[in-house]
């Protein structure tokens, strides 16, 4: 679990993952409330690189906001084998009114990423605009799945449990 901007609370759809998925872990930022790029890829990589010691597998990442763009930086500076990669409502980090303290994400590498992936966006997500993470997911190489109404798909728009999230995630770790 890569969750976004100052973390996933305790009733955030990640957490609820977290707790009920065998294996399930959760990557530590240095800082949730002031990210820094370098910092949170280096943090995205350190966990990676323990839990393929650990399980010998490729992990599948389930990126939040500003964790999908971390998941896409790591994806230009590491190579390690990835099951697949779900990418909830990814910060758009180059709009004109993002929070200072996300800006430092921008730009947002725009290639092929090296394993699967699926972009989950709605259609009224105040941080992302749809055209936008369509083109994101066409640029990644991913999936795109619309959710419509589904604001930025975090506990304030009423995501705690997401059985429709979840089941595409049990597609990645079948």
């Amino acid at each position: 679990m890569v969750p976004g901007w100052q973390d996933s609370g305790p009733g955030h759809w990640q957490s609820l993952w977290q707790s009920q998925i065998r294996g399930a872990l959760r990557v530590e930022m240095p800082n949730w409330d002031y990210p820094d790029r370098e910092a949170w890829v280096d943090a995205l990589e350190d966990a990676i690189a323990s839990s393929w010691r650990e399980t010998e597998e490729p992990p599948v990442l389930v990126g939040h906001s500003v964790g999908c763009i971390a998941i896409v930086h790591w994806a230009t500076r590491f190579e390690r084998p990835i099951a697949g990669a779900l990418l909830v409502a990814p910060a758009d980090v180059e709009r004109l009114d993002c929070p200072k303290p996300l800006r430092n994400f921008a730009p947002v590498p725009r290639m092929r990423l090296p394993f699967p992936s699926r972009v989950v966006a709605s259609d009224n997500d105040t941080y992302l605009a749809e055209a936008t993470a369509r083109g994101l997911a066409a640029s990644w190489g991913a999936i795109f799945t619309l959710a419509p109404g589904g604001g930025h798909m975090n506990t304030a728009s009423g995501y705690g449990e997401w059985p429709a999230g979840e089941a595409l995630l049990q597609e990645w770790l079948r």
